[in-house]
């Protein structure tokens, strides 16, 4: 059994301030369980989705299937939550426990503890399936990169996993089969679009200060091949909405392009959201233009901040000219833009009001600001380590300071969410 976390970290605005419009939560399918199911064909699994239904049906279900395996997956603000659900698995029954995703891969040594058997870091298709596979003929999972045994009490001990293209296992598709049952849940919320996960790559390339996706393939850029990225499409069906779910859908130009061709080669009239850095956008207004006439609808930006020397603290290398430029290539071709930006608990007022400012001047469609969190594993944890005052991984949500912010608190938080309100009170809807 494949367990996505229910909805859950907590929010400071709200708890302390009465600010209840912030609380994040995380949406969509659970698209790694999906990705890590592939592979398991010569064994029974589900997937439960927490975060579609309760945790009574959850104990229902799991009591029924009782399974030998039950593998958790977790951000970090999620870890706490995976330990409570692992712990109450251990009290059940004699389950193996498995957590891996993004907190165990960057903390580890975190789940070294009892309520879990093994920790799955870093892209785990082929690890995880090398896991069960082991597992399912009655030997240990030991010595297999990637994977590490609990010890609890002493050093946690694994060999470090040198990643490559063999991970992807490209030949095998996602599960999507294993979430049919909650696919009317899986919507783009904003904009009321059913949609579905596709990947392209993992990792990235580059290396944001901030960003933990780089860590997760050991900072390689892995690509799937264009045909199994047509094949995961069109698996798809009717669904009208497919979100890349890459960091960076046109890293490799190449590709990109090749596989624009196949989907309009193919007829597939699907419309497409995609990760696209702005430097990208400005070098090659062509391969935007061509995807536009594929189906690209929309592209998600990580701009972050538009002034200089944020961007240069980000290390997004290129400066706020290039962000600019790229909104008004966007504009031109009609792509609506989903635009990241990162509220720094160093901002005071008139660092939102100019945000604030440049989002409207610019008519950013679809503008996301989240607040800056040093992530465990992140080039950023390790400069602001020394200035977290929250250390409650449940906090970690992106809507709450963890770090002092300049601001008094309250005033930080009521700024963050008056302007959340003032942006979204006229949300973009899909021509």
């Amino acid at each position: 059994m494949l367990i996505n976390p229910p909805n859950c970290g907590r929010s400071i605005p709200e708890e302390q301030y009465g600010i209840t419009s912030l609380k994040q939560i995380f949406k969509g399918e659970p698209f790694s369980l999906e990705v890590l199911a592939g592979p398991l064909t010569e064994h029974e699994v589900i997937i439960f989705d927490l975060k579609c239904e309760s945790e009574d049906a959850f104990w229902r279900a799991f009591d029924q299937f009782r399974p030998d395996i039950a593998g958790l997956t977790a951000l970090t603000c999620e870890a706490n939550t995976a330990v409570g659900i692992a712990g109450k698995i251990k009290q059940r029954c004699n389950a193996t426990v498995v957590i891996g995703g993004n907190h165990a891969t960057y903390s580890p040594d975190y789940f070294n503890r009892d309520e879990f058997d093994y920790i799955v870091m870093g892209l785990g298709k082929k690890s995880f399936a090398d896991l069960v596979d082991r597992l399912a003929a009655g030997e240990k999972g030991e010595g297999i990169a990637g994977v590490a045994q609990t010890s609890p009490g002493k050093t946690l001990s694994y060999k470090s996993r040198k990643y490559s293209e063999v991970d992807l296992i490209d030949a095998v598709a996602p599960r999507y089969d294993l979430v049919a049952k909650y696919r009317s849940q899986y919507f783009l919320e904003q904009l009321g679009l059913a949609i579905g996960f596709v990947i392209t790559a993992y990792g990235c390339t580059h290396k944001c200060s901030f960003c933990t996706i780089p860590g997760i393939t050991g900072g390689k850029y892995l690509t799937h091949s264009t045909d199994s990225v047509i094949r995961d499409i069109q698996t798809l069906g009717d669904i009208p909405f497919i979100r890349m779910v890459d960091a960076n859908t046109f890293g490799n130009l190449a590709l990109a392009m090749e596989l624009c061709d196949k989907i309009r080669q193919a007829g597939i009239k699907k419309k497409f959201f995609a990760d696209v850095r702005a430097d990208t956008i400005v070098k090659h207004p062509e391969l935007l233009k061509n995807w536009k006439e594929a189906g690209l609808y929309a592209v998600v930006v990580g701009f972050e901040d538009f002034q200089d020397a944020r961007l240069a603290a980000y290390d997004k290398k290129y400066q706020g000219h290039v962000i600019t430029k790229a909104i008004e290539i966007l504009h031109n071709l009609g792509i609506v833009i989903v635009g990241d930006f990162i509220a720094t608990p160093e901002y005071d007022e008139s660092d939102f009001a100019k945000l604030e400012g440049f989002i409207t001047a610019n008519k950013i469609e679809i503008p996301v600001i989240s607040v800056l969190t040093p992530i465990p594993g992140t080039p950023l944890y390790k400069t602001k380590e020394k200035d977290i005052i929250i250390h409650d991984l449940d906090y970690y949500t992106f809507t709450n300071a963890v770090t002092k912010t300049k601001m008094p608190a309250a005033l930080f938080y009521d700024t963050y969410a008056s302007l959340i309100k003032r942006l979204h009170e006229k949300p973009h809807k899909p021509g």
